[in-house]
C-alpha cells in the first residue's frame, strides 16, 4: 500500500491511531499513522457480535444446567479449554470435563483457586453467572 492510499477512516479508535507500514514515494517502508479502517472496523464487529452470541448461548445453557458457569466465564474472556488447561496447570480432557456441572459441582477449592486465577475472578465470583452478558471490552466504544 502506498503512503497517501494508508485509509483515515474515523473508526472506533477515537483520538487514537494505529501504525501501519506503507511503501514511500523512493520504495523503501515507512510507518505511517491511520486514523482507522473501515474494513477492520467490521471485521472486529462482526468478531465482537460472534463472541456475544456465543456467551449468550453458554449462559443460557448454564441457566438450563447444561454447562457449568466455568464454560461462560472462559468463552467471556475469549479462551477455549486448550488455552484455559495451560493457564489452569491442568490437563485439556480435565477442563472439558468440568463443563459438566455435577462434576464442576463437587471440584475441590484448590480446582476453583486455579480456575479463579487463570480468569481473572476470585473463586465465588467463579461459581455464578451474572443476569446477563455485560458490554464485552471490544463493544464499550460502540456504546
Amino acid at each position: 500500500m502506498r503512503k497517501k492510499d494508508v485509509p483515515q477512516d474515523a473508526g472506533t479508535l477515537g483520538p487514537w491511531h494505529q501504525v501501519r507500514y506503507a511503501v514511500a514515494d523512493d520504495g523503501s517502508y515507512e510507518l505511517v499513522p491511520s486514523a482507522g479502517w473501515d474494513v477492520v472496523d467490521t471485521a472486529n464487529a462482526e468478531a465482537w457480535a460472534d463472541i456475544r452470541e456465543r456467551a449468550e448461548s453458554a449462559l443460557e445453557r448454564v441457566r438450563k444446567g447444561e454447562l457449568s458457569p466455568l464454560a461462560f466465564h472462559m468463552v467471556v474472556r475469549l479462551m477455549d479449554d486448550s488455552i484455559l488447561a495451560g493457564y489452569a496447570g491442568l490437563a485439556r480432557w480435565r477442563v472439558r470435563r468440568h463443563l459438566k456441572p455435577k462434576v464442576f459441582a463437587k471440584l475441590p477449592q484448590r480446582i476453583l483457586i486455579k480456575y479463579a486465577q487463570a480468569l481473572g475472578l476470585s473463586p465465588e465470583e467463579l461459581c455464578r453467572v451474572p443476569e446477563r452478558v455485560a458490554p464485552l471490552p471490544g463493544e464499550k466504544d460502540r456504546a
